[in-house]
């Protein structure tokens, strides 16, 4: 489902430039749960912002589907992002005026479905991660395991082929984070969904398939359980 070879990626800080990754290669069947771990500056959420197009690649190639994206304008990744992924962030990204029913309706009203149909798909999937009778409480009154409950319901909610969630646990505690690990293992086997994790907590290496450790840029461990 998803290919990346010989990918690079540099950053310049001021006359120094870092090389975040170095000929990166990887193949990720759909299905899989996986978490991609290493130290700070490992370049793993380098990687995961290329394989999600919210980034761009100094060298090599990506393909999603058989699309190639790295050679996708700025446009068509947008598009392709709307349409194919999904997003999980370690700092919820919620927006805060709105409620957890509204910031995960938003999604499909960006995709132009009729309010019926969001009603009914929102609500499903607030049951299904546990919010049910929450739906009208703003993030502020939510706890933090909560909080991340609508952000999994929120990338979940268009039936993504691929879910991205970069260090989902980083703000939770050990009980939180693996009723949290244990919800998105649910929906991955339930809906076929790929997850992919950017990570330093071996809780979530743990639970994962396949365990990919980067170090310096490179690949030097992938191991399927």
């Amino acid at each position: 489902m998803i290919n990346v070879k010989d990918v690079e990626r540099n950053y310049q800080t001021g006359e120094t430039v870092v090389k975040a990754l170095r000929g990166v290669n990887l193949d990720i069947g759909k299905g899989e749960f996986m978490s991609i771990a290493g130290p700070s500056g490992s370049g793993k959420t380098t990687l995961l912002n290329l394989i999600g197009c919210i980034d761009k690649m100094d060298a090599g190639e990506i393909s999603i589907k058989d699309e190639a994206v790295s050679k996708m304008k700025k446009k068509e990744k947008t598009n392709f992002r709307r349409k194919y992924l999904g997003f999980i962030f370690q700092t919820y990204n919620l927006i805060p005026v709105l409620t957890a029913y509204e910031n995960v309706a938003f999604v499909l009203s960006l995709l132009n479905v009729n309010e019926k149909e969001i009603e009914l798909r929102t609500m499903a999937i607030l049951k299904e991660v546990g919010l049910e009778g929450m739906e009208h409480r703003r993030p502020g009154k939510l706890s933090g395991g909560q909080q991340q409950r609508v952000a999994i319901a929120r990338a979940l909610i268009k039936n993504p082929e691929i879910v991205l969630a970069d260090e989902p646990t980083a703000n939770l505690d050990s009980n939180t984070g693996k009723e949290i690990l244990e919800l998105m293992k649910r929906m991955n086997k339930k809906h076929q969904t790929t997850f992919i994790f950017s990570t330093h907590d071996q809780m979530v290496m743990d639970y994962a398939d396949r365990l990919v450790i980067l170090h310096d840029g490179q690949i030097v461990s992938d191991e399927k359980r």
